[in-house]
């Protein structure tokens, strides 16, 4: 069983998603001065690059 271009995507959305999720827990709950603040951010980048990917998704 090969993998195409959707399947690809897919596995790269669910791997952003749930690193884009532990960045905001890691800002959240680990670190509470401004480099939680710099976490946060980048892991809402994630979750919007995997909202892109999401989107590709049968396009490509």
């Amino acid at each position: 069983m090969g993998m195409n271009k959707n399947t690809i995507l897919g596995w790269a959305t669910l791997l952003m998603i749930v690193m884009g999720l532990l960045l905001i827990g890691l800002g959240a709950f680990r670190y509470r001065d401004v480099s939680g603040w710099g976490f946060a951010a980048v892991g809402i980048g994630f979750l919007a690059n995997a909202w892109v990917f999401s989107s590709l998704k049968g396009r490509v």
